[in-house]
């Protein structure tokens, strides 16, 4: 299965980073055909260019600086996100990539009518998300509902996929971790992964 895994921590030394070195060699001892795209490493840029936006509702959205990573995408039959949530939103490299590679055209396609838009991305058949968090478990549950997870499986999966599986793993309290508590998680991720 080819698997696109997109890393995004500024800092090398990171548990997102550990995390990536152990799902990808679990998901390549599986057989995954990995595409590593770490967003830092290679200075992609998140901001949304102006002809990019100017282009959302054209025939067709200009792409011109984006080919590399829309091909990755559409290619791609499973996806790992791995990532720190930081105040309960998605780093601003991680939204950017969504903002301009996730693009009309290519992860989904305008409605005529400007009604619901229809999924573009029939390859993906699997998205495996990890990511770490500051806070308790609870507070991302029972106060803030879980908004990445919900913007991660209804928004973006629910609009441009089509029966894709969803899991998502997320290291709470990821400020005081110990190297048990990390292992735990490791077994963790290759048990459900």
């Amino acid at each position: 299965m080819k698997c696109l895994v997109v890393l995004t921590h500024p800092l090398k030394d990171s548990l997102c980073h550990h995390f990536c070195d152990e799902t990808v060699k679990h998901l390549t001892a599986k057989g995954y055909e990995i595409t590593l795209l770490n967003l830092y490493e290679s200075d992609f840029e998140p901001a949304l260019q102006e002809d990019e936006r100017q282009s959302y509702y054209a025939d067709q959205f200009d792409d011109s600086r984006l080919k590399a990573q829309i091909q990755q995408l559409k290619e791609a039959e499973s996806l790992v996100l791995i990532f720190p949530t930081w105040w309960f939103g998605f780093p601003a490299m991680l939204k950017g990539w969504f903002d301009r590679v996730w693009a009309p055209g290519f992860a989904y396609d305008h409605a005529k009518d400007l009604g619901a838009i229809q999924p573009r991305l029939d390859n993906l058949k699997e998205v495996k998300v990890v990511t770490t968090l500051g806070s308790p478990w609870w507070v991302d549950l029972f106060i803030l509902r879980q908004p990445v997870k919900k913007v991660l499986k209804i928004a973006l999966l629910g609009a441009c996929t089509k029966g894709c599986k969803f899991q998502m793993l997320s290291f709470y309290k990821s400020e005081k971790a110990s190297k048990t508590r990390v292992e735990a998680f490791v077994n963790k991720l290759k048990a459900k992964f």
